[in-house]
């Protein structure tokens, strides 16, 4: 059993930054917002393709890539032509390939399938585009997490919206969704009821779990279930971790990861007998993830090899 660990966004190590622009600027800058637009994307995709040769260095083969890679991208009034950068992503996405890199993306909590806003629903369905084009520039076949989002004015009724709203989708973009639980409103065993009845892949993320979960719901009894939403995917099983910032923050990120945490969550996931990807969500981000591979390197409580977890 193989276990391969990520991190998200734009690595600590690199002096790079990934810039952007509020629509507030790009209207006042007028007749050089477009020549302002360039400028930032192409610094952005500079830094995405370094963190890409970046992470092959470090051995580190799964990663999420930022959603601010194209400021502006999704506003309807924005008259900009994102395609014309295809070249420059087409080259970066056969780096991916070459390398076997997994990447995916997670949009921000303005994509919500559930609403039941008609604007908030348009702009959900421009963000799940505009990653579907990216993916496709790239040339790879990429995913994007999503949670189920609203539960106005009941969870039954959000539910129903969010089903209805996801079969409405184009099958391209229904295939590139999966679900994740969240930290305080969709259990794992509602996410999972969902996902089994979209066929939709699903994420458990340990960190929400133990910050909202109902009384009855046990990890080891849903982990097989889990992990069989995955069985028509070429990947393996996608899972996040991470730990609180504190007892009082309990839902926000650490800079850090908690190991005995991770121990707990490794020999969980061990049942399974399945090859899984763990994406870390820490503000550490790849700071994190080495310093975590140091500490099993060091306690060897797993074999490693490569930056990847082995178990017997």
């Amino acid at each position: 059993m193989k276990i391969r660990i990520g991190y998200l966004g734009i690595p600590h190590t690199l002096l790079e930054n990934y810039h952007t622009m509020t629509y507030q600027k790009y209207i006042n800058l007028k007749d050089k917002s477009q020549h302002e637009l360039d400028k930032i994307i192409l610094s952005n995709l500079k830094t995405f393709n370094k963190t890409i040769e970046y992470n092959k260095k470090n051995k580190i083969m799964f990663y999420r890539m930022t959603h601010n890679l194209f400021p502006l991208a999704t506003i309807k009034n924005i008259d900009y032509d994102y395609f014309k950068w295809h070249e420059k992503l087409k080259q970066i996405g056969r780096k991916i390939e070459k390398y076997k890199m997994r990447i995916d993306a997670h949009p921000d909590h303005f994509c919500v399938l559930s609403t039941n806003k008609k604007d908030v629903l348009e702009n959900s369905i421009r963000i799940i585009k505009h990653h579907y084009d990216i993916f496709e520039m790239l040339g790879i076949d990429g995913k994007i997490v999503l949670h189920i989002g609203s539960k106005f004015p009941t969870k039954e009724e959000a539910i129903k919206r969010f089903m209805i709203n996801f079969l409405n989708l184009d099958k391209k973009l229904q295939k590139m969704i999966i679900l994740e639980n969240d930290d305080h409103l969709y259990t794992v065993s509602e996410t999972l009821k969902i996902c089994e009845a979209l066929n939709i892949p699903m994420v458990l993320d340990y960190h929400h779990f133990k910050c909202h979960h109902e009384k009855k719901e046990k990890l080891d009894k849903l982990l097989p279930k889990i992990i069989s939403t995955w069985n028509n995917e070429k990947n393996s099983p996608k899972m996040h971790f991470s730990t609180p910032k504190s007892k009082k923050e309990k839902r926000t990120h650490h800079f850090y990861l908690d190991y005995h945490s991770f121990l707990k969550f490794i020999n969980l996931l061990s049942l399974t007998k399945t090859d899984i990807d763990i994406m870390l969500e820490s503000k550490g981000k790849d700071e994190s993830l080495f310093k975590l591979l140091r500490q099993i390197d060091f306690y060897k409580p797993f074999k490693l090899k490569k930056n990847e977890i082995y178990l017997d």
